[in-house]
C-alpha cells in the first residue's frame, strides 16, 4: 500500500478532530448538560447535512424505503448517535479526555468478543494476544497506574461510562459490518454516505432529545449556561467529529483498509494528551503512557497476520 499525502491526511485527521471532540466536550459540560449536549450536536448536525442528505426522504419511494428498514435503523440511531456520544459526554464529568480516549482505543478488544459471541468470528491467537495487550492498557488507566485497585473495584464512574460507550460502538459497528439482508446488496437502498447518515440522525436525534428530556424529569439539569464560546463548541463537535471526521475516515478505511486505520485511530490519545495539557492544564502521568504503549502494542500485534495478507 501507497501511504500517499492524501491518505495520510484522511488517516490522521479523524483521530485528531476526535481529540479535540473530547477536550472541548469536558469544557462544555462545565455550562451544559451532557445530554442536551449530545441532542443539540446531533440536530445540528442533521441540519447542515441536508442539503446533501435530502434525497433519502425526498420522494415517497425513498421514504418507504425507510418505513420498511425501520426497526434496524433505529437501533443504528439508538446506539450509533443517540447513546455513545451522550455516554462520552457523561463520561468527562468524573473521568479526563485522555482517560476516555484510552479507554476508546480499546475498541478492538470489543470488536473481538462481539465478534466471536454474536458472529461466530473466531480470533486467531495473534489477535487474542494483541487483545490481551490493549485490555492490560486499557485496565491500567481504569486503576490509575495502581493495579491493586482492580481488586477493590475502585472504578470511576466515567471510566465505566466509556467502557459501556465502547460496547455499544462496537455493536453498532458489527451491524454496518453484518448487515441484514434488507441492508446488504441489491437490497440496500442507494444511499451516499451523507444520506445513509441523515437517515441514522433522524432516528438518533430522537432518542437523543428523548434520553436528555428524561434526564431532565430523573434527575434535573441546572440552566444552560450559553455564551459565544459554548455556540462555538456546539458548531465544533457538530462539523468536526460529526460530518468532517465520520467523511473522512469512510475514506480512509476503503483506501487503506481497516487494519492500518485502526492503528492510526490510536493517535488519538496522544492528540488528547497534548491538547488537555495545553487547553485544561491536565498533564499525563507516567500511567498514561504505559498504557498508550500497551494498548498500541496490541493493536499491531492484532493487525500483524491482515498486513501480511494485505501485502
Amino acid at each position: 500500500m501507497n501511504l500517499s499525502p492524501r491518505l495520510f491526511f484522511f488517516l490522521i485527521l479523524p483521530p485528531l478532530l476526535w481529540a479535540i471532540n473530547a477536550v472541548v466536550g469536558r469544557i462544555a459540560i462545565e455550562r451544559m448538560d451532557p445530554l442536551w449536549l449530545n441532542a443539540v450536536r446531533w440536530a445540528l448536525a442533521l441540519v447542515l447535512l441536508l442539503p446533501l442528505g435530502w434525497r433519502a426522504f425526498g420522494t415517497p419511494a425513498a421514504r418507504a424505503q425507510v418505513r420498511a428498514r425501520w426497526a434496524h435503523l433505529a437501533v443504528l440511531g439508538l446506539i450509533g448517535v443517540g447513546a455513545y456520544n451522550a455516554l462520552q459526554y457523561m463520561a468527562l464529568r468524573t473521568s479526563t479526555p485522555l482517560n476516555v480516549t484510552l479507554i476508546a482505543s480499546s475498541a478492538p478488544v470489543w470488536m473481538m468478543l462481539i465478534g466471536a459471541l454474536f458472529y461466530r468470528v473466531i480470533p486467531r491467537p495473534v489477535q487474542v494476544l494483541g487483545a490481551l495487550l490493549s485490555l492490560a492498557g486499557v485496565a491500567v488507566v481504569l486503576s490509575r497506574g495502581e493495579l491493586g485497585a482492580l481488586a477493590r473495584i475502585e472504578f470511576v464512574e466515567g471510566d465505566l461510562l466509556m467502557l459501556l460507550a465502547m460496547m455499544g460502538w462496537t455493536a453498532y459497528s458489527w451491524m454496518l459490518a453484518r448487515p441484514p439482508a434488507h441492508m446488504a446488496g441489491e437490497a440496500r437502498p442507494a444511499w451516499n454516505w451523507a444520506e445513509f447518515l441523515v437517515v441514522q440522525c433522524v432516528f438518533g436525534v430522537g432518542w437523543a432529545v428523548a434520553a436528555a428530556a428524561a434526564g431532565d424529569i430523573i434527575v434535573p439539569s441546572g440552566p444552560t449556561q450559553w455564551s459565544w464560546g459554548l455556540a462555538a463548541i456546539i458548531l465544533y463537535v457538530a462539523v468536526g467529529p460529526s460530518i468532517i471526521a465520520y467523511r473522512a475516515w469512510g475514506v480512509a478505511v476503503a483506501e487503506a483498509g481497516p487494519a492500518v486505520a485502526a492503528i492510526f485511530y490510536n493517535f488519538n490519545p496522544l492528540f488528547t494528551a497534548v491538547l488537555s495539557a495545553a487547553v485544561i492544564g491536565e498533564w499525563p502521568r507516567l500511567y498514561h503512557g504505559a498504557a498508550f504503549v500497551l494498548i498500541v502494542g496490541g493493536i499491531l500485534v492484532s493487525t500483524q497476520t491482515a498486513r501480511r495478507r494485505a501485502a
